[in-house]
């Protein structure tokens, strides 16, 4: 199961990459946006955080192929290390991602609401596809059934793309997504932070504290006594 950080802020990033196992972090233009910078600067310095093996997944902006393709390996050079270019699965995205596949650069689709989308940008070439899980519950419609349909699919027809599943505002979804056979989540700091916590396991860890410190004293512990 790889787990990514969805966040362009690069004091969580250093904080979760201490803290938890994070494959990579996952960027879109809204929260780059939201970080008032330089947008290769700010890139840049996620690469640096993160190092070159970890994953990170920038978003192109071009409303042609050409333009994705220009944009992807303007990102590709600058950036380096294990890159993809986040494409939306729009026919343009669709034709950008074949391209991109011939030429080697690593592709996300993503904007994925509907299993056929899936397919077809896997078909194109994406590694990773990406369904947006909570955006999708929001209209009524069913995120986690999709990302199931997605899997299912792709185990059928041996596909090699990996399901991305995005936009999550729980920790259930998080648990349901995994469940269907995502193969990757990505989440952001608040969420993943949640995965975690349970009121129980903080109850123990008090117990066990306070049942040492009754014995050996305040403050001790296995190398003090």
């Amino acid at each position: 199961m790889i787990i990514m950080l969805d966040t362009a802020d690069v004091q969580e990033i250093k904080k979760f990459t201490k803290m938890y196992p994070i494959d990579g972090v996952t960027t879109n233009p809204s929260l780059v946006a939201k970080q008032k910078r330089n947008f290769i600067e700010l890139i840049k310095e996620i690469r640096e955080t993160i190092g070159d093996r970890k994953m990170l997944h920038v978003q192109a902006l071009g409303k042609t192929a050409e333009e994705i393709v220009e944009e992807a390996q303007y990102l590709n050079t600058k950036i380096g290390g294990t890159l993809y270019i986040k494409i939306p699965v729009v026919e343009e995205g669709i034709k950008a991602i074949m391209i991109l596949k011939e030429k080697g650069i690593k592709t996300t689709a993503t904007a994925v609401f509907t299993p056929l989308q899936a397919l077809m940008a896997a078909k194109a070439g994406a590694e990773y596809i990406a369904p947006y899980v909570n955006r999708l519950d929001n209209i009524s419609a069913d995120g986690i059934k999709v990302v199931s349909e997605i899997v299912q699919i792709f185990n059928v027809h041996g596909v090699d793309a990996k399901v991305l599943a995005a936009s999550f505002k729980n920790v259930e979804q998080i648990h349901k997504a995994c469940l269907a056979g995502a193969h990757s989540i990505t989440a952001g700091p608040d969420i993943m932070n949640q995965l975690l916590y349970h009121p129980l396991t903080n109850w123990s860890v008090e117990q066990f504290v306070k049942a040492w410190e009754d014995l050996y004293g305040k403050g001790k512990r296995t190398d003090n006594i």
